[in-house]
């Protein structure tokens, strides 16, 4: 068993991640920590009790260096890489849920802070599992991507080769709540939410420049990325839909079946997709149309699993060695 721990145990992907290693045939969950720490983890999540006891602790570099081989950082962006630093050099492989890794160095400090990590930056792996499969098996730093492009680049990619790079793309996204985190805001407080739907940071979000670099790096093409993020009332789930120009006349759902004919965890459907189908799942479901050469494709994902936790664990799977699927969810929620 190759033992694993996870710093930032509290918040919702955190909680995500212990549900599915508690499981894992091949990980031991070792280690859990905080920026607190003093506490249960069945205290900090009582839907665990009866499920896992486990001392949660104020995080400490030597201690994970002591009981992981690997270790998870659900951390807010800033606080990762520096943690994530200390680990590389002493050897343990990480895996990143923050935006620390994800972007080349000239985006990532115009879009979030300084770098305090440039030496490892450039040996970190974007976890898009189906495009950096390859990669991920050799590295030691997998870094995954935000929810928002998880979703955007699995739904887009396929298309870019028959898209017009001088028309711009049109991004709208929807996301529950729960992609927030657990601070509470004036945003998303229960009565702002409910019954609501409403946009933030349209056409300034910085997934919007994670989004046009990856793209680029995939397909060597620029393209002016236009994303206008929404918040619904809904716990969990993420409905990205993406707007096109075609330069020639293709069948959309003939070219994602057959883009996606090796990944058991994209699924092509023939009717417009939505959310539930997702939640509680590691399934992208993904379907495309067009009209004359306007192209649409839309794509479903749970926020906090395949955009964030079991994205994560399918990245450490194939870093350790293991079957990428192993431990991954893929039964919906039935709520």
């Amino acid at each position: 068993m190759i033992k694993v721990g996870i710093v930032g145990a509290s918040g919702y992907t955190g909680l995500e991640l212990v549900k599915m290693l508690v499981t894992h045939s091949g990980f031991e969950l070792t280690y859990l920590a905080t920026t607190q720490g003093g506490i249960k983890v069945e205290e900090l999540h009582p839907s665990l009790v009866d499920v896992i006891s486990l001392p949660v602790e104020k995080a400490d570099v030597e201690a994970v260096v002591e009981r992981c081989d690997l270790v998870f950082l659900a951390l807010p962006h800033k606080a990762s890489m520096g943690f994530a630093k200390k680990l590389l050099e002493k050897g343990v492989k990480v895996v990143d849920l923050s935006a620390d890794y994800r972007l080349d160095l000239d985006a990532y400090e115009a879009n979030y802070c300084p770098h305090e990590d440039k030496e490892h930056l450039d040996d970190s792996v974007y976890a898009l599992i189906e495009y950096y499969r390859e990669e991920l098996k050799k590295t030691n730093l997998a870094a995954g991507p935000g929810c928002y492009p998880t979703a955007t680049l699995l739904g887009i990619l396929p298309f870019i080769p028959y898209l017009d790079e001088n028309s711009p793309l049109f991004v709208d996204a929807k996301s529950g709540v729960s992609g927030a985190g657990k601070k509470l805001t004036e945003l998303n407080t229960f009565v702002n939410v409910n019954e609501n739907i409403f946009a933030y940071t349209p056409l300034k979000h910085r997934h919007a420049p994670e989004i046009a670099e990856k793209i680029e790096k995939v397909h060597g093409v620029k393209m002016n990325v236009n994303f206008v993020p929404h918040l619904i009332p809904a716990t969990r789930g993420e409905l990205v839909s993406v707007y096109g120009v075609l330069k020639e006349d293709i069948d959309p759902l003939a070219i994602l079946k057959e883009h996606y004919k090796n990944d058991p965890f994209i699924r092509i459907r023939e009717t417009p997709v939505d959310i539930k189908s997702t939640a509680g799942t590691h399934f992208c479901d993904i379907f495309a149309a067009k009209n004359g050469n306007a192209l649409f494709v839309s794509s479903a994902i749970d926020n906090l699993l395949r955009g964030a936790s079991s994205q994560a664990l399918a990245a450490a799977n194939l870093m350790c060695g293991y079957e990428e699927g192993m431990g991954l969810p893929v039964i919906p929620y039935m709520p």
